[in-house]
């Protein structure tokens, strides 16, 4: 039997499991949630810990969409070709994750929305 304390400390970690996912894992609702949010605050946002939540969770996910791509060039089919030293711009994705339906947004990682976007943005021409 579990005692009162054993089960306060298993809900609680049942609750912050989204919080403890690993950064890239965020799904595209929570993300636009968090940046609309920041957006909101106005110049107050800098000293929200959200940026570099958003911050960690970009960069995470374009190192996923990275490490993938260096895989497929290996393999001889990149799903994508983008120019070296490629930067993003910040409204040019939050625009893209925008156009993803708002009930599809929950289901899609920022792994599978940076490679989408990358996929879309920059493709191979053969």
């Amino acid at each position: 039997m579990f005692k009162r304390g054993t089960m306060t400390l298993i809900a609680s970690l049942a609750l912050a499991a989204p919080v403890l996912a690993a950064p890239g894992d965020m799904n595209v609702a929570a993300f636009l949630g968090k940046a609309d949010a920041l957006k909101a605050k106005g110049a107050l946002a800098l000293f929200s810990g959200d940026i570099e939540v958003l911050k960690s969770e970009g960069k995470a996910a374009g190192e996923a969409y990275k490490a993938r791509l260096t895989n497929e060039r290996a393999a001889g089919r990149p799903s994508s070709c983008p120019p070296q030293g490629t930067g993003i711009n910040s409204d040019e994705l939050l625009g893209f994750l925008r156009s993803y339906p708002a009930n599809v947004r929950p289901r899609v990682s920022m792994k599978q929305a940076m490679a989408e976007f990358f996929i879309k943005k920059y493709p191979c021409r053969r």
